[in-house]
């Protein structure tokens, strides 16, 4: 599994509109993408300005096989219904899951 890592800076004011037009635009797209397996809202009680955005995939082939026109044109939805509330995406990163076997509890 993959990891898709992204930190966005919201105002606080504009952070719940940001919540549901994720999950009209963003969401509602990436269930239409092989590979996608779902995603989590992270909110930091202490910095109410960020939101972060974890997004699980299958594989990073299949994650980066979207077209970036679709993308773009996911992203140009988005923020026109953002309309003046302003965000920016600050950090990106990607992750790839690690799993151990578990260790038998009784030897």
């Amino acid at each position: 599994m993959v990891i898709e890592w992204l930190k966005f800076q919201v105002a606080p004011e504009s952070r719940e509109k940001f919540i549901q037009k994720d999950e009209q635009i963003w969401t509602a797209f990436l269930t239409t993408c092989s590979g996608f397996l779902g995603k989590e809202i992270w909110l930091n009680p202490d910095a109410s300005d960020q939101i972060v955005i974890v997004a699980h995939w299958q594989t990073r082939e299949q994650w980066k096989a979207i077209p970036q026109k679709l993308l773009a044109q996911t992203e140009a939805k988005f923020a026109q219904q953002m309309g003046r509330d302003r965000y920016k995406m600050i950090e990106m990163a990607e992750y790839q899951i690690r799993k151990f076997p578990e260790m038998s509890k009784s030897k």
